[in-house]
């Protein structure tokens, strides 16, 4: 199946269905993701991400008659806390699946499977119990096992590359009712030497990002949260070639966390986009996670 899309935006549209799947080059945090937690306690995780993306923009602009995106994404992940001299540590794994659909005029391709895993860890260099304020940096490593297909013309689930994917993040505790979450992301990429099915090699410049969350502590058992995220950088190059598609792309998000017992908490997330230079305008998003501490 080949779809009419026009030469000018191609490179665009290729890097938006690269990245546009969870945790495809971003590792998205959400309000909490920093708290450390005792040693020997277990987290799983289990989330639901669905998007309809109707706007693709190029240079700051939009482009008419474009493409559509829908996805829906689902994530399982496991985190194990553990303490290792006098700090606390939490390695973990994380494994997207899920469906993604381009849609163009009465054409579609469509791709579904296991996303790229991610293994990796938190380090909280500083805990402090009684501020509740801290710093962690985490490292994680995209492997590339994931459903990959290079005839479906850049829409797929895998990556077929490794990425590794830094953060360094600081929480400060405001006061009884309100803290601030500040984490700063660098990603570096290998190469996709079977991008498109042309066999070229697509290579992309480092990526940076900025994420943060204002908490409410409604009670113990209830939060509510404002984040804001930005990304920069990530230009791509195909055979050579630049591809002058880099991010400097931004979304805002609210967040109701609340534990229906001790050990068991439902998340509901609503966002949309606020600029995109490069890539898929977010109309909405509507993310879920259910979390289980044992």
């Amino acid at each position: 199946m080949t779809l009419n899309i026009k030469q000018s935006y191609l490179p665009a549209l290729a890097l938006s269905l690269c990245t546009s799947t969870v945790f495809a080059a971003q590792v998205t945090t959400d309000p909490g993701d920093y708290r450390p937690l005792p040693a020997g306690l277990n987290v799983a995780a289990l989330y639901y991400q669905t998007t309809d993306l109707d706007e693709l923009y190029v240079d700051g602009d939009r482009i008419e008659g474009a493409p559509t995106l829908s996805t829906n994404i689902g994530i399982a992940r496991w985190i194990h806390y553990l303490k290792i001299g006098d700090f606390i540590v939490d390695p973990q794994v994380v494994i997207p699946f899920g469906r993604v659909e381009l849609n163009a005029g009465d054409a579609s391709l469509s791709a579904s499977g296991v996303g790229d895993p991610l293994v990796g860890a938190t380090i909280w260099l500083y805990n402090n119990a009684e501020t509740k304020n801290s710093f962690g940096v985490t490292g994680f490593l995209s492997i590339p096992l994931g459903n990959y297909d290079k005839e479906q013309g850049g829409i797929n689930i895998g990556e077929n590359r490794y990425k590794f994917i830094t953060q360094a993040a600081y929480i400060h505790q405001i006061s009884n009712d309100f803290s601030l979450e500040l984490i700063g992301e660098y990603t570096f990429f290998g190469e996709n030497d079977e991008f498109g099915n042309s066999n070229t090699t697509r290579k992309q410049d480092a990526q940076y990002g900025i994420q943060t969350h204002l908490n409410y502590h409604m009670t113990e058992a209830t939060n509510l949260s404002l984040s804001y995220y930005h990304d920069f950088g990530a230009e791509s190059e195909i055979e050579g070639v630049k591809q002058d598609d880099e991010l400097d792309n931004s979304r805002f998000q609210i967040t109701a966390q609340h534990f229906l017992k001790p050990d068991l908490q439902v998340q509901l997330q609503y966002g949309q986009s606020v600029s995109i230079e490069n890539g898929f305008y977010e109309n909405s998003f509507i993310n879920l996670r259910l979390v289980k501490v044992f």
